[in-house]
């Protein structure tokens, strides 16, 4: 089972390393082939790899209460 993933949301240059074991955050910067497919995302591609759901919302409230937002 994966205990780290790597997230990129639109809008967003940079990307975040989310540590699953320490419930942790933090901003990553990508080197290597995780660069490469980085600078495919800042053009609009999408690379998705060993997730089977990400949804991003506009607050924490709304992922709280159940709520899928578009």
């Amino acid at each position: 089972m994966a205990k780290a993933v790597i997230i990129g949301i639109p809008g967003e240059t940079g990307l975040w390393l989310a540590d699953l074991d320490a419930g942790t955050i933090k901003p990553l910067n990508p080197t290597g082939d995780l660069a490469t497919v980085n600078d495919l995302r800042k053009t609009g591609g999408t690379f998705v790899n060993n997730v089977d759901l990400a949804v991003a919302v506009s607050s924490v409230q709304v992922a709280l209460s159940g709520h899928v937002d578009g």
